[in-house]
């Protein structure tokens, strides 16, 4: 069908890849338990957009840009892993500070790295060269190159891709939220979730720093 050789392989492979832990996920719980479902699908829109535009450039041949231009492949990693850290190292500030009780337990406004959710997410996404390499690696298996319209292949994949993480990042969504009625009543436990997904941020980003193409 639309040219996927395997499509029972490539649904389930793709459920587990998008259940794994990543930024954009964290990124998301956390903009929900802060500030709500609102906010959180705004987060989470930004998420879809970036990753259609990453397998835009994936059909397009970026992946194949990356290797013959080594160079570029490490100044988006230089810059997407000191994005992470700076958002990590928002989060541990914020985490302090309600700590100490100078912000409320819960509030869209509390901290500049979640007062736009749609435009972090979206930088999130995009700050991440080696999805693009995945989207090639995991993509190609399951393409047929006897198929016409490779396009509406990579399109098919593409759109698979995104409903499950939709549907993943909706059950985190209502899971953040429930949490946030919880921080507001624990000011300490908000602040030990925020200094937990903070640290997960820096870990994404020196992950990101020493990645490379091979």
């Amino acid at each position: 069908m639309f040219g996927i050789t395997d499509l029972g392989t490539y649904l389930l492979g793709t459920i587990a890849i998008v259940l794994l832990p990543g930024p954009n996920s964290m990124f998301v719980l956390s903009v929900a338990a802060r500030c709500g479902v609102r906010a959180g699908y705004a987060g989470a829109a930004g998420v879809f957009v970036g990753d259609a535009v990453l397998m835009l450039l994936t059909a397009l041949g970026a992946a194949s840009l990356l290797r013959a231009v080594p160079a570029l492949f490490i100044v988006i990693k230089v810059v997407g892993a000191g994005y992470l850290t700076w958002v990590g190292l928002g989060l541990l500030r914020n985490a302090w500070q309600r700590w100490r009780g100078e912000l409320p337990p819960a509030h869209p406004d509390a901290a500049e790295d979640l007062a736009r959710p749609f435009r972090k997410a979206l930088t999130i996404s995009l700050l991440n060269p080696k999805a693009i390499l995945f989207y090639v690696s995991f993509f190609i298996q399951f393409v047929d190159p006897a198929y016409a319209w490779p396009g509406l292949t990579f399109l098919a994949l593409g759109a698979i891709a995104q409903i499950c993480s939709m549907v993943y990042l909706s059950v985190l969504i209502v899971a953040g939220a429930r949490l946030a009625a919880a921080f507001v009543a624990r000011r300490r436990t908000a602040s030990a979730a925020t200094t937990g997904i903070g640290a997960l941020f820096l870990g994404f980003g020196a992950k990101l720093a020493t990645a490379s193409l091979g």
